[in-house]
């Protein structure tokens, strides 16, 4: 049986190749929207991600993915995301996290398949064509929800290592807005080239986000 995965799937264009998310559904029907009372913070809402190749800081958009943020922030004050790993580094394009299984290192064969929304199941996109960040796209250091299609969204979320073209399909959540260095430093690391391609695979030696907190 084919194993579902968070993919990067490979698309053809002139002498390089266009990547898109993709993993096996696991269900045909598109998530009911949840009932929740959202309230946005005064001020700019930052998240910071303490990673063992040092830290970097990601300003949240609200205002364009309010239930995409909320979920993010709420998972990050449980701690949901503290231990895991980046499962996933996709050369000159995307570091990839948020994967619950990527903490248990018995699961690296999994590693890339799990994730866990704030209610417990998939949520839809928040794809706005009036969005700034929708505008501007998925520039270096834009954060958005990986998925698997349409209204896919649990936890799993990627970084853009430079300025990518993809569909549109990947809801914009963020942007990283200081330590993009970091970033980039994961995104060079030595990797176990995954069915993907040979650029394509989890870090050879381990890169843990040791812990996700907002800024006060």
């Amino acid at each position: 049986m084919k194993r579902s995965l968070f993919a990067l799937v490979t698309l053809a264009a002139i002498g390089c190749a266009q990547l898109a998310f993709a993993q096996e559904p696991t269900t045909t029907e598109t998530p009911k929207k949840d009932k929740i009372k959202m309230t946005k913070p005064a001020g700019k809402e930052v998240a910071v991600v303490e990673t063992s190749m040092g830290t970097f800081e990601m300003e949240l958009y609200r205002a364009d993915a309010p239930k995409t943020v909320e979920n993010f922030v709420e998972l990050t004050k449980k701690k949901y995301f503290d231990g895991m790993r980046v499962h996933r580094v996709a050369k000159g394009f995307v570091v990839q996290t948020g994967d619950d299984k990527s903490k248990d290192p018995a699961k690296v064969n999994e590693w890339g398949t799990g994730g866990a929304s704030l209610w417990g199941k998939d949520f839809e996109d928040e794809l706005n064509p009036n969005a700034p960040s929708f505008k501007e796209g998925y520039k270096k250091g834009v954060v958005a929800m990986a998925n698997r299609g349409p209204n896919t969204n649990s936890s799993q979320f990627f970084i853009c290592l430079n300025d990518v073209s993809l569909p549109k399909n990947y809801t914009i959540f963020g942007k990283v807005i200081d330590g993009m260095d970091v970033v980039d430093k994961i995104g060079k690391v030595e990797i176990i080239a995954s069915r993907m391609g040979p650029t394509d695979g989890r870090p050879k030696q381990d890169v843990l986000v040791k812990k996700i907190h907002m800024k006060k």
